[in-house]
C-alpha cells in the first residue's frame, strides 16, 4: 500500500487562524517550529525555563518565554519539542490540568504517546508533525523558501479536524512545500528508534570504532586510521544523500566498488541481521522504552558511564587533533 503524501495544495493555514500555538521547549526543533509558524502568520508563544540558554535565545528571537503551565493554559495547540524523557514530567506537572475539550496536543516524535507515558484525555486531538531533519535545517530551508519533508500522524481526532490542523502546522513550518507523508505514531516511533540504534547512531559509531581499533591494533598510525575509518565517511554519506547506493557506487573507484560488493556482506552477516531483529523486537515490545524510562528516572548512571568511556577514546582524541588542521570544518568540540 503506497504512502499518502500531502503538499501545499492539500493544507490550509486557515485552520490555525485565530488559534494560539504554544511551543514547549526552545531547543533544536522548538526554535524552528516557533519561528517558522510565526513567520507564517501564526500566533506563537514559548515555554522555557528562566536562566537557560534557550530562554535567552527565545528572547533574542523576540519571544517572551513563560512557564509551560501558563503557555498550556493560553494555547489551543500545545507542541512538545522537549527531550523525550522530560515529556511525562512536564505534561503531568504543568500541562495536563489545562487539557480541555477543543485543545490539541502536538508532538514531533511519537515515543511518549505510543508507549503510554502520556495519556491525554479522550476529548482532545493528539497529532504529530515530525520533520525529517534537524531544527536548524527546518529553519534554514524555510527562510530560503523551501522546506524539509515531514511525517504526519493522528492519534486522536476528537474534533473531527485533527488532520486538517496537523497539515496546517506542517505547512506553517514549510513541510508541505517538500511533502508531508502520512504515518502512525506506532510506525514513526518504532522505525525512528530502530534507525537510530541500528544504523544512524548505534550502528555507525560501533562500526567506525571497531574498524579504527582493528587498524590501530595492527600497527597503523591513528591519524591515518582516523581518515580512512571516520573522516572520509562524510564523503560517502553525502553521495548516499544525493543519489542513493547506486550513485555512491558510480562515484567511487572500481576497486572500492568491488570491495563494497564482495566484503560488505562479510561485515553485515546473518548474525548481524539476527541481532537487528532482536533490537527491533525490544523496541516493538516496549522493552527498550521501559529500560530508557527507568534509566532516566534513576539519573542516567549507565548512560553517563558509557558516554564517559567513549568521550576520550583514541578515535576522539585523534579527531580533535586533526580537525585543527582542516580550517574549512566548523569543528564542534565537546568539553
Amino acid at each position: 500500500m503506497a504512502v499518502t503524501i500531502y503538499y501545499e495544495k492539500d493544507a490550509d493555514l486557515g485552520f490555525l487562524k485565530g488559534k494560539k500555538v504554544a511551543v514547549i521547549g526552545y531547543g533544536s526543533q522548538g526554535h524552528a517550529h516557533a519561528q517558522n509558524l510565526r513567520d507564517s502568520g501564526v500566533d506563537v508563544i514559548i515555554a522555557e525555563l528562566p536562566g537557560t540558554d534557550n530562554y535567552r535565545l527565545a528572547q533574542e528571537h523576540k519571544f517572551s518565554p513563560m512557564s509551560a503551565s501558563d503557555a498550556a493554559a493560553a494555547a489551543d495547540l500545545i507542541i512538545f519539542t522537549l527531550p523525550d524523557e522530560l515529556h511525562p514530567i512536564v505534561y503531568k506537572n504543568e500541562v495536563a490540568k489545562h487539557m480541555k475539550p477543543g485543545k490539541t496536543l502536538g508532538f514531533c516524535h511519537g515515543f511518549n504517546i505510543h508507549f503510554g507515558t502520556i495519556k491525554p484525555p479522550k476529548d482532545v486531538d493528539v497529532i504529530m508533525v515530525a520533520p525529517k531533519g534537524p531544527g536548524h535545517l527546518v529553519r534554514s530551508e524555510f527562510v530560503k523558501g523551501g522546506g524539509v519533508p515531514c511525517l504526519i500522524a493522528i492519534e486522536q481526532n476528537a474534533s473531527g479536524k485533527a488532520k486538517e490542523l496537523g497539515l496546517a502546522w506542517a505547512a506553517g513550518i514549510g513541510g508541505a512545500r517538500a511533502g508531508v507523508l502520512e504515518t502512525s505514531f506506532r510506525e514513526e516511533t518504532e522505525t525512528d528508534l530502530f534507525g537510530e540504534q541500528v544504523v544512524l547512531c548505534g550502528g555507525v559509531t560501533a562500526l567506525v570504532k571497531a574498524a579504527f581499533e582493528t587498524l590501530v591494533e595492527a600497527g597503523y598510525e591513528p591519524e591515518i586510521c582516523f581518515f580512512e575509518c571516520m573522516h572520509e565517511l562524510k564523503l560517502i554519506v553525502d553521495l548516499f544523500y544525493q543519489g542513493g547506493i547506486n550513485y555512491m557506487r558510480y562515484s567511487v573507484s572500481n576497486t572500492a566498488e568491488y570491495g563494497d560488493l564482495t566484503r560488505g556482506p562479510r561485515i553485515i552477516t546473518e548474525e548481524t541481521r539476527k541481532e537487528m531483529k532482536k533490537i527491533l523486537d525490544e523496541i516493538v515490545t516496549g522493552q527498550f522504552a521501559r529500560e530508557w524510562i527507568l534509566e532516566a528516572q534513576a539519573g542516567m548512571p549507565m548512560f553517563n558511564a558509557l558516554y564517559k568511556k567513549d568521550k576520550d577514546h583514541l578515535l576522539e582524541q585523534t579527531g580533535r587533533k586533526l580537525r585543527k588542521m582542516m580550517k574549512w570544518i566548523d569543528a564542534k568540540e565537546i568539553d
